[in-house]
């Protein structure tokens, strides 16, 4: 019997099962107002957009290329009723662990930076807009003689970052060579190093764009170098939680991974990204508070306990609205790919749609973050007077 009910019915009582959650929870305010950030400042999800583009466009070229025009063919989608639709069962595997990681990005690092990293490392590399400058002043005001050991990382793993294209390039002749194994282990160990400085440029991103969707919500106007540099000023004080963040997923996910390449280690990866992912969650507000308050680490860590401890329904409303955005999206993804299999036109309108909507969700889950996050203080929302001072307008 179930099986002759049209699929119109279930889909339509999702979708008003959505708009029943979406319209009618505790904080449906913060997702208002972070809808609204997003269509003044649409930077905050094209920026997303941008990132997940150049990185499709990365693996499309990496690992789908063309072997001639014959492989464009519309007709391919011109009947995607024809096509091997799966049922939620047969994907179901596929969804659980982006969607974490998709919630947990929110609070940490929310897009894949790679290869516009290199572009990045390069602008960095030539003081852009002042920005290398501005890193080494405030590292050096916000840690002192350790700030240059902290410099000294960052400039190592810029370097590998911009050796990375080249040995993607060269990895295919490599492989073929005599000294196969060799050439991995270098390779994996460049990769490894390069995604510090990947993961640090997005950390600055999101910290830019936080302090984007606060300047909206306090009504300030801004110039955009000194916003970028006021960004780079709260990063330094992000960067020592970025720093834990990295230790730990270095532990327990890059260590694993990269141990793989030298020797025979038990396949934990997907476990750990799913630790990781939870690691984060759990400690959601340290890294906006620390954008926003101007505070060091205990401080921050302590602030969240509080911010927990008195905004735990609201905290887990907004963590359960996230995940069901990503749930959507992830189960969509995985059943058109399915579906798409091969058809290369297929696959790139796809991708297009889904870069698309993951960006602007993204976009628009971050500034409500950053709404809830304010509307949930009370004691400490005089401590934010130095935005004013410090981002002329």
């Amino acid at each position: 019997m179930l099986s002759s009910i049209p699929r119109i019915y279930p889909l339509l009582g999702l979708g008003i099962g959505y708009l029943i959650v979406l319209f009618f929870n505790p904080i449906r305010l913060a997702l208002r107002d972070g809808l609204r950030c997003i269509l003044r400042f649409k930077r905050i999800w094209l920026t997303f957009v941008l990132l997940g583009f150049a990185y499709s466009v990365f693996q499309f070229v990496t690992f789908t290329p063309l072997h001639g025009t014959a492989e464009l063919d519309f007709s391919q989608v011109t009947s995607p009723g024809s096509w091997n639709w799966p049922v939620f069962v047969e994907i179901w595997r596929d969804v659980p662990l982006p969607t974490l990681e998709g919630v947990a990005g929110i609070f940490d690092n929310a897009a894949t930076t790679y290869p516009l990293s290199v572009v990045a490392a390069i602008l960095l590399l030539f003081n852009w807009r002042g920005l290398h400058v501005a890193l080494v002043a405030a590292l050096r005001k916000r840690y002192g003689i350790w700030g240059y050991l902290i410099y000294f990382v960052l400039l190592i793993s810029l370097i590998a970052t911009l050796l990375k294209p080249i040995i993607f390039w060269k990895l295919g002749g490599w492989i073929g060579g005599p000294a196969a194994a060799s050439w991995l282990q270098k390779s994996a160990t460049v990769n490894a190093v390069a995604e510090i400085f990947e993961y640090l440029f997005g950390v600055y991103i999101q910290v830019y764009l936080i302090t984007v969707c606060l300047a909206w919500i306090k009504g300030l106007s801004f110039g955009e170098v000194d916003l970028f540099r006021f960004a780079m000023r709260r990063f330094s004080y992000v960067l020592e939680w970025a720093g834990v963040v990295l230790i730990v997923s270095t532990l327990i996910v890059r260590a694993p991974l990269l141990l793989g390449f030298f020797r025979e280690a038990p396949n934990v990866f997907e476990f750990s990204r799913y630790v990781m992912s939870a690691f984060i969650i759990a400690f959601g507000s340290v890294q906006v508070s620390l954008v926003l308050h101007n505070e060091k680490l205990g401080a921050a860590l302590q602030a969240h306990k509080e911010f927990v401890r008195t905004n735990l329904f609201r905290f887990g409303w907004f963590l359960l609205i996230a995940a069901l955005h990503y749930f959507i999206l992830t189960t969509c993804d995985a059943i058109v790919r399915d579906a798409i299999a091969d058809r290369v036109v297929g696959v790139i309108g796809w991708k297009m749609i889904y870069v698309c909507l993951r960006g602007f969700i993204t976009g628009w889950l971050l500034a409500s973050w950053v709404c809830l996050f304010r509307q949930c203080e009370t004691l400490r929302i005089n401590q934010e007077t130095w935005i004013q001072s410090e981002i002329k307008y």
